[in-house]
């Protein structure tokens, strides 16, 4: 064996689904990073991975990738790893303050919005620098300025080195978004989440969109669906301008109807009783929301996709019981859960959560 290489367990998918496969093993923790991904035959690639993946592993990667194997191989050993931002910041900033240097940032299309501790804030220009160094394809960075408020879902933030625009071209699966990181609402962070609902719609459905954005869940779902008839809603007139840019970009015609104003009137007059399926996407007041969703399902019943906040010492389950309890008060009933999971942590002790239920 060459003195560079080293044996591994190993996923293997076709070349399409390449990148969906990597952002997936990279959340989910087993993606080897040290080693180099390498190309089989007939469009094939090998994914090294950290260990076997586990059941509940395996079951996530079903959920989003129609076909793979699980394998070993043997991978090259990349050279020279990459510097870190403590690397490049050890001589700037004191050395206790250097495990307060972040270390996640969210990154839309070349723009990287990184939230810097009060500790930190003489050496935000600093680490701006480094963000764009260690991830040269970044051209611009921002800093984080408060929580996300406001009906719009908007987050002060603030120019610190590179490009001063706010607007990027962000790509996810085969989609490309046209977004003003300033003036819209979108996290990154659910990339998979817009993948996986979209897997799950069939062709003929109608689709509502309580918060639709710039459109990362209803795009996706257009493209794989010409049958399927979306109403994409939103408050914000700036996010449903640029759902309609990301239509024209993605080639997408009538299939999607962009509608500026608030769900809960426009459910009420337009759409009472239409939706086979309804995404719910506004986690910090969605639960006030689940009287229109259960307006908007057919009269024999369709699918919820919400998404809510949990805190300690709150429970997943409890939040099941809590919504089971709201459908029921808009005489409804949830039939079944088909998917509930905690999929990001948004603060200590608290989890952004998803809930697929079947209402009838």
């Amino acid at each position: 064996m060459p003195e560079r290489s080293k044996k591994s367990f190993c996923i293997t998918v076709n070349k399409k689904n390449g990148q969906q496969t990597i952002a997936l093993i990279n959340k989910l923790g087993i993606c080897d990073k040290t080693l180099q991904i390498k190309k089989g035959p007939k469009d094939k690639l090998y994914i090294p991975l950290t260990k076997e993946p586990t059941n509940e592993d395996i079951t996530q990667l079903n959920l989003v990738i129609s076909e793979f194997q699980l394998d070993t191989q043997v991978f090259l050993q990349k050279g020279r790893q990459e510097k870190t931002l403590a690397d490049l910041l050890k001589n700037d900033i004191p050395k206790n303050l250097i495990e307060k240097i972040p270390r996640a940032l969210d990154v839309i299309g070349d723009i990287a919005i990184v939230e810097i501790p009060a500790e930190l804030e003489l050496y935000k220009n600093s680490i701006g620098m480094a963000i764009l160094k260690v991830h040269p394809n970044l051209h611009t960075a921002f800093s984080k300025i408060g929580a996300i408020n406001g009906v719009f879902r908007l987050r002060d933030i603030e120019f610190l080195v590179g490009n001063n625009t706010s607007t990027t071209l962000h790509k996810e699966y085969g989609c490309t978004y046209h977004i003003d990181v300033a003036k819209v609402y979108f996290s990154p962070r659910l990339s998979q989440e817009h993948w996986r609902i979209s897997s799950l719609v069939k062709n003929g459905e109608t689709v509502i969109d309580l918060f639709a954005g710039v459109g990362p869940f209803v795009i996706p779902i257009a493209k794989k669906f010409p049958d399927v008839k979306i109403y994409a809603i939103d408050i914000n007139p700036d996010a449903v301008e640029y759902l309609k840019i990301n239509m024209k970009i993605n080639k997408i015609k009538d299939q999607i109807v962009p509608i500026i104003g608030d769900s809960r009137k426009i459910v009420k007059e337009k759409f009472f009783g239409l939706a086979d399926r309804v995404i719910m996407n506004l986690p910090e007041t969605a639960y006030d929301f689940i009287d229109v969703a259960c307006k908007a399902i057919k009269s024999a019943g369709g699918v919820i996709h919400f998404y809510g906040f949990i805190r300690l010492p709150d429970t997943i389950e409890a939040y099941q019981q809590r919504f089971r309890e709201a459908v029921e008060c808009n005489n409804r009933k949830v039939v079944k859960f088909d998917f509930v999971k905690p999929i990001r942590e948004t603060a200590p002790y608290e989890w952004q959560v998803v809930l697929d239920a079947q209402i009838i």
